[in-house]
């Protein structure tokens, strides 16, 4: 079995003298709050876990565009982490601000468009001040991490038309919900990006373990997302410690879900798709 790589962690510190709070939309997470976490407190979940490597998630809840933090992580344990960071893409400045970022261990980015603190679906990621960022991102081929519900897919879709070379991975499944059942009629226009070979999706607890998988099951439910997309074009990531549990656990959960799946695509989902998304993590 290939090692076992998460594509979704995050981490706090709880010294907020060195890494101050300044939380996008102006209010902290809970999870943030409630479970700070370092980067050595993740090495010891990984190790507990059997997890070799991560890209570690910028913490936009807590931090906002500070991507300090995940930056020392990264540069104290190059040989375990890389870093997924997140800018003010709409800034006139935004390209001057990625490059700083990849000099400081950056191989990700991610743009966090919806969450548990901006319920609401943002549109910021189309808005023609982001184009210099997508090109860059296309020109520096680092992957994109969308944090979005299934009603900003048109949005995204245009952004792919018109940067076809830019590398997109969709956080969460972008919320699609199992609770329909086959065929997932809710999912569809989901499914429908494919097409899009530059997207990539990730797999998190949040998909994993739902509110309620309803008429729907996980074999039925993974399986038609392997189906449409190919699991070489599916990655998990721990979402720890905003998920509830252990990463052991975690992980547990997700091998569990994707136990209907044959061992080479359990390799692409739990490693080997982290890799091609993120040479630096590889072997």
């Amino acid at each position: 079995m290939s090692s076992i790589i998460d594509i979704h962690p995050h981490i706090v510190s709880p010294d907020t003298k060195a890494y101050p709070l300044d939380p996008l939309g102006g209010t902290q997470s809970t999870w943030s709050t409630e479970r700070p976490t370092t980067y050595d407190d993740l090495l010891r979940a990984m190790d507990e876990a059997g997890v070799a490597k991560a890209a570690i998630v910028h913490s936009s809840t807590a931090y906002g565009y500070d991507n300090s933090y995940v930056a020392d992580a990264v540069k104290a344990v190059p040989s375990r982490f890389t870093g997924v960071y997140s800018i003010d893409v709409t800034a006139p400045d935004a390209v001057k601000t990625f490059d700083y970022w990849l000099t400081r261990g950056c191989t990700g980015m991610r743009l966090f468009t919806t969450g548990s603190t901006l319920p609401d679906q943002a549109t910021f990621f189309a808005d023609p001040k982001s184009y210099p960022f997508w090109e860059h991102a296309a020109a520096t081929n680092i992957p994109v991490c969308m944090q979005m519900k299934l009603e900003g897919i048109p949005l995204l879709r245009g952004i792919m038309d018109k940067f076809p070379k830019v590398t997109m991975i969709l956080d969460h499944l972008s919320r699609s919900s199992p609770a329909d059942g086959p065929p997932y009629k809710s999912a569809e226009e989901f499914v429908a990006l494919a097409k899009y070979k530059q997207v990539y999706l990730k797999i998190t607890p949040i998909n994993v373990q739902p509110k309620s998988w309803g008429k729907g099951d996980p074999a039925s439910f993974f399986g038609k997302m392997v189906d449409a997309f190919g699991a070489d074009r599916i990655a998990w990531g721990s979402n720890f410690p905003n998920s509830i549990g252990t990463m052991k656990e975690i992980l547990g959960h997700a091998q569990k879900a994707f136990s209907f799946a044959k061992a080479s695509d359990q390799d692409w989902i739990f490693g080997k798709t982290a890799q091609v998304l993120y040479p630096t993590l590889k072997d």
